[in-house]
């Protein structure tokens, strides 16, 4: 072999541990570097694009390789701070490199090759096809670039691969690979003069026209827009725009065009808003939150993550803010992290209101290609366009930064920092602190309701604390009032849902014109349909849960497979007509709302209501605005939104939190109810929150009443080290999954026993989860506990040592093993 070839190891977007290794064509050597896409072949058809990782001389020694095919990059596109940042979520949360990759790279700059079919013109059979082939044929007889997910949807079948494969067999169609690139540039279309004319040859055109009015008006009418004998430099025009004023068709323009007077050129369209902002400067600090930041900036010279518990409304806010300026003064980026996209509408307003274009947004709720824009964007760190503050969900993480200076994780016990599905599992606030390790960067984790272990780091020296008591302005802390539904039906004083306290309540805020927030976890209008003669409930055929009914569409819908179905008129296991709904959802409170008020204002904000993408901003925007007086919503009204005028808040079934099989349950349902509480009563006057339960007496409940976080994360951290929970111990989630139930109980009989001889007591299980069927997958479930002390890397390489195990056997190599590190 030519002592002179090199080879590059490459990261594909594939579910697999390894690198793989391919060889460098000469004509490539100046362009393929570390850190540039590639394209890559893959088996015997396949096309990817990899990441390539390292460049050596050294040939893989089990298999000769192959070429890479083209380079797509100019410059690097992921930096060594992103390698090293890769490499460490691969190995903590036990997932490849691959999945890393998948995760962290927007979808549109992953290019990947797609299988296209077409019909074979000289096809001629004595064969008989069946009904779904001829409508297969006749779908590729009529389109162009079809694949398996276009004829899926043409014929109304789950998966047409069987006959596809049967029509390959017999000739009738043929199949081929074409790379799809998902992300192209926006562009806009422009008119200029064909040359640099004078005003007289300009002249000499006008009047050569006058056998053409039309070509003449427009001619006329782009020097008018244009002001181009007028200004200095003269205006742009887009072709839109000129059309436009003179109600002309293009093949006008095109006339002018050819007549070398006027052409046609493009520009690039940002999709991102880069324009100038006002800005109004900082606000000043009270005397709390000057102690506060001071606290923190202390704290920071001997720490690098430090605990902001400041109660809600406070200001931690404008405390960030402070700390961003002081990055930006020194020129250093800086990620501020949210749990939910609906807090990005308000926060961004108040970030650009100092801070102007300087901050971007980056979330799902963007397209591919606005994705691809601003991953650029922070990626050309030293443009003058760049943003120096990214606000973001747990994927900013995954952002090029090169020269970090702060990471805020705001909310940072909020349980959606966490990654379940798919792989890697990460949890961002975790993730960040390292980010900000690798950029000898600081994090300041932010919130009213800490999450048990992050306080507990705290209060034993791993990270500073900083406590922020007071609310912003001195308000009181909301009082809070329970009702006892249990009583209230035991009298028959229930309207629906609704207490009699909670009813007179909305009443009296809806005469003074305040706005009321109530708090359901649960979308939908009913959790379940019921027979009333035998108690049948329909269920999902693919999970193993019942179906939520939703009205507005008068379906029963599966909320883990998305599996729907129109709600049946009689029982299926009965016959009898008499179905009835149970329980209530977001959906079925605002109907009963709109009832009993049918003057006031009512909207719904959960997962069915914001899909859209602007759907957000318009609901937050109205009930800023005074627009609407009620909002129900989910656990999207309780995560630090700021409303004025909000007097009210009704927590409608504070048990179905309390009573969740899992022990961080009360963790949770104290955090759930005092951050809803804390939306009432921000600005000018104590609020009130009404919690409606069964159980009034319940000692989390009184902590939320005394607003005692203390005495809850004493009591929970007495039982987590009872029961050696974290923060005593590191938890690993193993996840068996096969649609075959016996042979996956099997499986995870077979792997807990070998488990269990290295780990002894340290693991649990196996055991089916509360909802062990989904999408037809049967999940078994095996728990290992490590003390702190304990080498968790050690852990993590028997684990896998043990599931590669079980897969080398014949009857298992099918089955699915996932392992979730610090499951949530």
């Amino acid at each position: 072999m030519n002592k002179t070839t090199e080879f590059a190891d490459i990261i594909l977007p594939l579910p697999l541990a390894q690198l793989f290794t391919y060889s460098i064509p000469e004509e490539l050597k100046a362009d393929v570097a570390i850190g540039k896409r590639v394209v890559v072949p893959f088996g015997s058809k396949k096309f990817y694009t990899g990441i390539v990782k390292h460049i050596h001389n050294i040939p893989p020694k089990d298999y000769s390789t192959k070429d890479i095919l083209t380079c797509l990059d100019e410059y690097p596109i992921i930096n060594s701070f992103q390698f090293n940042f890769w490499d460490w979520i691969a190995q903590y949360y036990q997932s490849t490199l691959g999945d890393v990759f998948k995760a962290a790279l927007p979808a549109g700059l992953k290019l990947e090759s797609q299988t296209k079919i077409s019909a074979n013109e000289e096809f001629r059979t004595k064969e008989v096809l069946s009904k779904t082939e001829e409508q297969i044929l006749n779908v590729l007889k009529h389109s162009k670039d079809v694949n398996i997910a276009t004829l899926n949807q043409a014929t109304g079948l789950k998966n047409t691969l069987p006959q596809v494969k049967s029509l390959l067999e017999k000739g009738a169609v043929s199949i081929e690979e074409q790379i799809i690139n998902p992300y192209k540039e926006k562009k806009k279309e422009f008119v200029r003069l064909a040359s640099d004319y004078s005003e007289s040859e300009i002249g000499d055109f006008i009047t050569s026209l006058k056998r053409a009015k039309k070509q003449q008006e427009t001619l006329l009418s782009y020097l008018n827009l244009s002001k181009h004998y007028f200004e200095e430099i003269a205006l742009k025009v887009s072709v839109f725009e000129l059309l436009k004023s003179t109600d002309i068709s293009r093949t006008i323009l095109k006339s002018l065009v050819e007549k070398n007077i006027l052409e046609i050129y493009q520009e690039k369209l940002d999709r991102i808003d880069l324009s100038e902002t006002e800005t109004s400067g900082l606000k000043a600090l009270n005397e709390y939150q000057e102690t506060a930041i001071s606290k923190i900036r202390s704290d920071f010279k001997e720490k690098n993550c430090v605990l902001l518990h400041g109660v809600t409304s406070s200001g931690k806010t404008e405390i960030y803010i402070h700390l961003i300026q002081e990055q930006l003064e020194v020129g250093k980026q800086v990620l501020y992290l949210l749990p939910e996209i609906a807090l990005t509408t308000q926060i961004i307003n108040r970030l650009r209101s100092v801070f102007g274009n300087k901050v971007g947004v980056y979330h799902s709720k963007f397209n591919d290609a606005e994705r691809v824009e601003i991953y650029n964007n922070i990626h050309q760190n030293n443009t003058a366009n760049a943003y120096q503050v990214i606000l973001g969900v747990r994927s900013s993480v995954f952002l090029p930064f090169q020269n970090l200076g702060l990471i805020i994780v705001d909310e940072e016990h909020e349980n959606t920092y966490k990654q379940y599905d798919p792989a890697p599992r990460y949890h961002a606030r975790d993730a960040s602190i390292y980010l900000a390790h690798l950029h000898q960067a600081k994090t300041l984790l932010g919130t009213a309701t800490p999450a048990i272990e992050t306080y507990y780091n705290a209060k034993t020296g791993k990270y500073g604390l900083v406590e922020l008591l007071q609310r912003h302005q001195n308000l009181e802390m909301p009082e809070i009032i329970i009702a006892d539904i249990k009583e209230a039906k035991r009298k028959k004083q229930m309207k629906s849902m609704f207490s009699p306290e909670l009813m007179q309540m909305m009443e009296t805020c809806l005469e003074n014109k305040e706005q009321i927030i109530l708090f359901q976890n649960r979308r939908g209008y009913s959790p379940y349909l019921e027979c009333k003669s035998c108690g049948w409930v329909p269920h999902c055929p693919n999970c193993a849960v019942s179906l939520t009914y939703h009205r507005y569409n008068n379906q029963l819908v599966c909320h883990y497979c998305a599996h729907s179905v129109h709600p049946p008129s009689t029982c299926e296991h009965c016959g009898s007509n008499e179905m009835e709904d149970k329980g209530f959802g977001t959906e079925k409170i605002e109907e009963e709302l709109i009832g009993f008020f049918p003057n006031a204002r009512i909207a719904r904000m959960d997962l069915d209501t914001t899909r859209k993408k602007m759907a957000y901003e318009k609901l937050i925007y109205k009930f800023e605005n005074h627009e609407l007086d009620i909002l129900v919503g989910t656990q999207m009204v309780s995560k630090g939104l700021d409303f004025d005028n909000v007097s009210l808040v009704g927590i409608l079934n504070a048990d179905s939190m309390l009573n969740y099989p899992d022990y961080r349950a009360y963790e949770r349902s104290y955090q759930m109810m005092a951050q809803v509480s804390g939306r009432a009563g921000r600005k000018k006057k104590r609020g009130k929150v009404l919690i409606q339960t069964y159980t009034p007496e319940h000692p989390i409940i009184k902590n939320v009443i005394e607003n005692d976080y203390i005495s809850m994360y004493s009591n929970q951290l007495a039982e987590r080290k009872e029961y050696i929970y974290p923060p005593y111990y590191r938890l690993i989630n193993i996840t068996l999954k096969h649609k075959n139930q016996n042979l996956v109980n099997k499986a995870a009989v077979v792997l807990t026993k070998s488990l269990r001889k290295i780990f002894g007591i340290r693991i649990l299980g196996p055991q089916a989860p509360v909802i062990n069927r989904i999408q037809n997958f049967h999940i078994v479930t095996i728990l290992l506990k490590i003390e702190k002390k304990s080498s968790p890397s050690k852990a993590k390489w028997i684990l896998n040592q043990q599931a590669n195990y079980l897969k080398e056997m014949e009857a298992f190599k099918s089955i699915q093993i996932n392992f979730d590190v610090d499951p949530m």
